[in-house]
């Protein structure tokens, strides 16, 4: 099988709230929208990258549930979490995890969007010395 697009596509409680958000701070563009569903692209390729529909939407069932908050998290990587993080700040977006270099090789901090996604942005730099070493004895 070839799949052309992979992407998410989260039920929400705050549509237009979330679509807002991820428009304001992480500039991704809108390919379509209807009043129970957004979709999204990055802004360059064009293609989709994610989608949000309210629970309320036509094509159910079967499911999903609206998102609860727990066991995803989105990540946009970013060219500098600094100044992504600066500027979200700036803007009033919740800061939940500060910026922080993380040994594995991530400048990174999390967000939170209004229907409780939590996004993870990060930048990739250089892990720490050794840190991806195989462990002794291997």
């Amino acid at each position: 099988m070839t799949a052309p697009a992979v992407y998410p596509l989260i039920t929400v409680t705050a549509l237009e709230a979330s679509r807002d958000f991820l428009v304001q701070h992480f500039e991704l563009r809108i390919v379509f929208e209807a009043d129970w569903v957004v979709m999204f692209s990055d802004g360059r390729s064009g293609a989709i990258v994610l989608g949000l529909m309210r629970p309320e939407h036509p094509s159910a069932p079967p499911g999903p549930e609206p998102f609860g908050g727990l066991g995803m998290i989105l990540t946009v990587q970013v060219e500098d979490a600094a100044a992504a993080c600066a500027r979200m700040t700036a803007a009033g977006a919740p800061i939940r995890y500060p910026l922080t270099d993380e040994p594995w090789g991530q400048r990174r901090f999390m967000t939170v969007d209004p229907s409780g996604i939590r996004i993870d942005v990060v930048e990739q730099i250089e892990p720490a010395p050794g840190f991806w070493d195989p462990p002794a004895g291997r």
